[in-house]
């Protein structure tokens, strides 16, 4: 059986701003950018198909 996932611990202080002021200044990533992202991501996924075979 599976191990139980332990619930993520709630942000306090000094974390707490240092994450809100990170998610207040996300960038933005170019569309050339994000293409590229993309088929690396392709080349990957077709990379990782892996035979199954029957039992």
């Amino acid at each position: 059986m599976a191990t139980p996932i332990k619930p993520t611990p709630i942000l306090t202080g000094r974390d707490s701003i240092r994450f809100a002021k990170a998610m207040e200044n996300v960038q933005q990533i170019s569309p050339e950018e994000r293409e590229e992202q993309r088929q690396a991501y392709e080349w990957f996924k077709n990379a990782a198909q892996f035979p199954i075979y029957p039992k």
